[in-house]
């Protein structure tokens, strides 16, 4: 051929005096092939997927009409939601590349997404349960938040926007309780660990009473690390209640799954966490209300107690009355008969002496005395005439 008449027999590979090892041949195409395409994005759909003890993932990438194998190691496997299924289409970011010692073309893939959300839902769906049953996601489990917290620790980014969200809400409604901002990482690939570490820091510290763990509105890429199970296991173990605020109302994470409570966004999580001034007057009125309405049912029942008590003693006296007022009228008749008045208005008289004693006898009589004769209504005085005592046998 006239290409090896220009290069000579001498060129490797132009003869077979100067023929080149396959190994030499295959890291030539390696090179060539490395040097020639920078990373692509390539569609196609999974096919005989298959996970290696050593770690790493092997797949096909097809069409109608081709396929191409694909790698991924196990080093870059974090960046990948979950594994792919086959049948699942796909479109696979990686660097097109040979394998030497087979002398195969490989796409060494770094990121990779499924049509829609399906890596993302199967990756979701598979934490969900692994929490499901530990039971985590058990309602039973879940805290009452503290009516009246005094201190809430905020894990979030400290120059993200739903620490100032926050902030602005609680100056509004409660300014006399502390918040601690206890900043994370909130997207990214080291945000996971960083928000497991901040949970920690809060649990080590004891000082607030009430958490709240979130961050603002993003992509569902942003959002990814609230759905790590990392994450959602450490708000789960907290110590205190825990509201999860992250992005929009829309948006639902596993860490909202395992919270005490979900807010829609960071402005909602500090409106529930805390009561307004108007709220807690109203709150305070309604318990003088109760307690007013409590006293005076404890009152109740010692004042009717009280009346009754009342009722029977005045019937008592008024009984005892009675029959004080008849034993007196009694031994007013008694005595009365006994006054000598009393004699006096039956028609009898009592004679006294000059010195007041009264005479019963015609033995203190003599002829000449004189002495006072009492009758019922004055008195005559009488001298002594005759004395004349009864025959003993009259008397």
């Amino acid at each position: 051929m006239s290409v090896y008449a220009d290069v000579g027999e001498t060129f490797p590979g132009a003869s077979p005096a100067s023929a080149i090892d396959v190994s030499t041949v295959t890291q030539i195409v390696k090179d060539v092939v490395e040097g020639a395409f920078i990373p692509l994005w390539v569609r196609g759909e999974v096919s005989d997927f298959k996970r290696h003890r050593n770690g790493h993932w092997y797949f096909c990438l097809r069409d109608e009409a081709s396929q191409i194998k694909c790698v991924v190691w196990s080093r870059d496997q974090l960046q990948l939601p979950a594994a792919p299924d086959d049948g699942m289409q796909v479109t696979a970011l990686g660097q097109l590349g040979v394998y030497a010692a087979r002398g195969e073309m490989q796409l060494v893939v770094k990121r990779m997404e499924a049509e829609g959300d399906g890596l993302w839902r199967k990756a979701l769906e598979r934490t969900r349960l692994r929490l499901e049953r530990d039971g985590l996601l058990d309602a039973t489990r879940k805290r009452a938040l503290p009516r009246y917290p005094r201190c809430i620790a905020v894990v979030t980014s400290a120059s993200g926007a739903a620490r100032h969200d926050i902030a602005a809400v609680m100056r509004r409604r409660a300014p006399g309780v502390q918040l601690v901002i206890v900043h994370a990482a909130v997207q990214g690939e080291g945000a996971p660990l960083s928000l497991c570490r901040a949970m920690k820091r809060v649990a080590r510290w004891g000082g607030a009473d009430l958490v709240i763990v979130g961050r603002g509105g993003g992509s569902r890429e942003d959002l990814w690390a609230f759905n790590d199970e990392r994450v959602a296991r450490a708000v789960a173990a907290c110590p205190v209640p825990t509201i999860s605020a992250v992005g929009h109302e829309v948006d639902l994470t596993l860490c909202d799954l395992v919270a005490d409570l979900r807010a829609p966004t960071p402005s909602a999580a500090a409106e529930t966490a805390v009561a307004s001034r108007i709220e807690v007057t109203m709150e305070l009125r309604a318990q003088r209300g109760r307690l007013l309405g409590a006293m005076e049912a404890c009152l109740d029942e010692p004042r009717r107690r009280a009346a009754t008590a009342a009722h029977r003693l005045a019937s008592n006296l008024e009984s005892r009355l009675i029959d004080q007022r008849a034993s007196m009228a009694a031994l007013a008749g008694r005595l009365n008969a006994l006054s000598p008045l009393a004699t006096l208005e039956r028609g009898y008289a009592v004679a006294r002496g000059a010195d007041g004693i009264t005479r019963a006898s015609v033995a203190d009589f003599t002829p000449g005395d004189r002495f006072a004769l009492r009758l019922r209504d004055g008195e005559i005085d009488a001298t002594t005439s005759v004395v004349r005592p009864l025959p003993k046998d009259a008397a």
